[in-house]
């Protein structure tokens, strides 16, 4: 197993499960460019070993992840098409191999969107979910235009993505977005043994399963997360989204 680049996320092999841990609880696992860069290399790591069945993602102390590091997102100078969160959504939406998370905590944006390229999702009871962009002037990304709506019906994902509010993990299973609600203290427990589980069947017939479940869809998403993009870059340099970005910095200042 080749060590992560970054050190805020970890690798760990857990018999065929390859998991991926975001590790910087002190900003609530928000996610810099190299741990974008860092997640993508962990998928394909584990799509390319032939002694991994399963990847596992997970967040450090009881959170998943608070989304984007807004502050890093903001001075960055990279084109949005060539941006690391970009490489992560694209090994998402190709990954082979299933992929299970394990969530807590926060699950915030990116935090959210990256559970629909999942196969199974464990949340502690006081996890809480939400899909912000329209609070920021902004619109969806990772292909969740297209993979909500397809997944609980275009009345339920108009309401989370539209209004963008917080929801809790209970009303994330009563929608079908995760498939387990467990208490804080068992719901990794849970997922490592559900991942476990999966990585001990045969490892073919699990991937040929996953691949039939999803045909069709990986281009379609791949096209999603391209428009999606081209209009999140028109949308960021719009008056609404720079008045988020200006208060932002203003409070920060403040603070």
């Amino acid at each position: 197993m080749n060590e992560s680049a970054d050190k805020h996320i970890k690798y760990s092999i857990d018999g065929k499960v390859f998991v991926i841990e975001i590790n910087r609880p002190e900003k609530k696992n928000a996610l810099l460019p190299g741990m974008y860069t860092a997640l993508a290399a962990g998928l394909h790591q584990a799509n390319e070993d032939a002694s991994v069945n399963v990847a596992l993602i997970r967040g450090a102390d009881d959170c998943f992840t608070s989304g984007n590091d807004v502050s890093s997102f903001l001075a960055s100078n990279t084109s949005t098409a060539d941006r690391p969160s970009v490489t992560f959504m694209n090994a998402l939406n190709e990954s082979k191999k299933p992929i299970v998370a394990a969530i807590s905590g926060l699950a915030i944006g990116i935090g959210t969107t990256l559970l629909f390229h999942c196969d199974l999702i464990y949340a502690s009871e006081n996890c809480f979910l939400q899909l912000p962009f329209t609070r920021l002037g902004l619109c969806p990304e990772a292909g969740s235009s297209y993979l909500l709506p397809k997944q609980i019906g275009h009345v339920r994902a108009s309401e989370l993505l539209l209004l963008g509010g917080r929801f809790s993990a209970a009303k994330a299973k009563e929608y079908g977005i995760i498939n387990e609600v467990l208490p804080q203290d068992q719901y990794l427990v849970h997922a490592m043994e559900k991942a476990r589980e999966l990585a001990a069947l045969p490892a073919d017939s699990v991937q040929s399963s996953k691949e039939l479940i999803k045909r069709g869809q990986q281009g379609i998403v791949a096209d999603t997360i391209g428009v999606e993009l081209e209009e999140f870059s028109r949308l960021l340099q719009t008056p609404d989204a720079q008045a988020v970005v200006e208060a932002f910095l203003n409070k920060k200042k403040s603070a």
